[in-house]
């Protein structure tokens, strides 16, 4: 294709399958010759026959959405940058992980054995027939169902358990840490390469509304709510001579949704660079900005990105530690004071219903067959898909045209920075 600086690529059949449907799982060759081809691969002929077979009949099938700019002007042209990036990696200081596994290892130690001690005795603590019968036979804590492998000691059963037992705050710590050293410090020294640089993989079609993944290893979910867990980030080093910077965007689903809203007083609020948390706090409390207390800021912020997410009472009271009731009055507040939110998410679930379908500000679709579905709970998830993937896809589609644009100018103007990671909603780069 002439003037194309897509890495010589014109059109990716794949990422045309996925804008056209992002539900569909899969798609591998096979699979998409029998979708839009209506055959089965023959052996003998090239997969590249079939790749320009499928042109015709994808091409035709985005520009009856109305996807095929979207396809053409952000996916594809991402692409090439998402390569880039997978090539260029990121630094890890290999060494520092090395020194933080022993910290870890000694942590784990430590718990083992106080776990064996308050346990009265020595057991596998990773395996849950053995666990279930130190919690709800020896120490005779109370226990859910019993099935035919044992006691359930998943993180929910354990969460419930705490109030009754000193040794689950350790049992939870120590899955936390064994974790953290067989994801962090042996997964990111096994994939390091001789530089020390880690090559994600970007996953473009990933997700079913728009968003990147990444994968071997996973580079969006380094945690850092714990202290030993933040420390894995500064085991993300720049080259010699160089630093990382870091660039996001500041409440982009929240933003997107006053935008889309048209709700005037959140609006007013982002425009005017108020803390948008304080501000809701003080609209659904009563009161004013200046009398806002830490504990409303932080109810008024789970609840900002619990309506983003279609939150129920229930998970927003387990959010912040309140009853039901309580949560559902923050809720019935929040619709209260920003009356267009409640309006336009309710017709998002409307025109989904209608349409079978959500889309974006830039026309991404996501198909909801759920909203259909029989059984409630399945219907409970198409609703909250459908108030969720426009804010979330909208989103997405900014942050990769800003990836698009940025790669682009330092390009131009032949700067010695790359991007070299994408968390969501931000981009790190690694400059001179």
């Amino acid at each position: 294709a002439q003037g194309c600086d897509w890495h010589g690529c014109y059109f990716d059949v794949m990422l045309a399958a996925w804008v056209d449907d992002p539900g569909q799982g899969s798609y591998a060759p096979d699979r998409l010759t029998v979708a839009y081809l209506g055959e089965i691969n023959k052996p003998e002929l090239p997969l590249a026959l079939y790749a320009l077979r499928m042109y015709e009949p994808l091409s035709q099938k985005l520009r009856e959405s109305g996807q095929y700019a979207l396809l053409m002007d952000i996916e594809m042209p991402l692409a090439a940058v998402l390569a880039s990036m997978e090539d260029r990696g990121c630094m890890v200081d290999r060494e520092g992980i090395a020194r933080y596994g022993a910290l870890l290892d000694a942590h784990v130690a430590q718990l083992e054995e106080r776990i064996h001690f308050t346990a009265g005795g020595p057991f596998n603590i990773n395996s849950p027939k053995q666990l279930g019968e130190v919690l709800f036979e020896r120490l005779g804590l109370p226990a859910g169902k019993k099935t035919k492998t044992g006691y359930s000691t998943n993180a929910e059963v354990l969460e419930k358990l705490k109030k009754y037992h000193p040794i689950i705050e350790d049992i939870l710590e120590y899955r936390q840490m064994t974790k953290l050293r067989s994801t962090y410090v042996e997964g990111l020294l096994s994939v390091a390469d001789e530089q020390g640089r880690i090559h994600t993989t970007f996953k473009q079609t990933g997700t079913a509304t728009g968003r990147l993944s990444s994968a071997e290893p996973n580079l969006q979910n380094i945690p850092v709510r714990t202290d030993l867990g933040a420390q894995i980030r500064k085991m993300f080093v720049p080259k010699e001579g160089h630093v990382l910077v870091d660039a996001d965007y500041s409440q982009i689903e929240l933003r997107v949704l006053a935008h889309m809203a048209a709700e005037p007083t959140m609006c007013a609020a982002f425009n005017g660079g108020t803390d948008i948390h304080r501000s809701t706090a003080a609209q659904v409390f009563g009161v004013a900005p200046e009398e806002v207390t830490p504990q409303m800021r932080s109810a008024a912020k789970a609840v900002n990105f619990g309506i983003v997410y279609g939150i129920s009472a229930f998970s927003l009271s387990q959010d912040i530690g309140v009853s039901v009731a309580e949560a559902k009055d923050y809720m019935e507040r929040y619709f209260a004071r920003y009356p267009a939110i409640h309006a336009y998410l309710e017709s998002l679930v409307t025109d989904a219903e209608g349409k079978g379908y959500t889309d974006t500000l830039f026309g991404r679709r996501r198909y909801i067959p759920e909203l259909s579905a029989p059984q409630y709970p399945t219907r409970q998830f198409g609703e909250r898909a459908a108030r969720n993937s426009p804010l979330q896809g909208t989103a997405a589609d900014i942050i990769k045209l800003a990836m698009i644009s940025t790669d682009r100018r330092l390009r131009e103007e032949g700067l010695d920075a790359r991007l070299i990671l994408q968390v969501h909603d931000e981009l790190i780069l690694e400059a001179h």
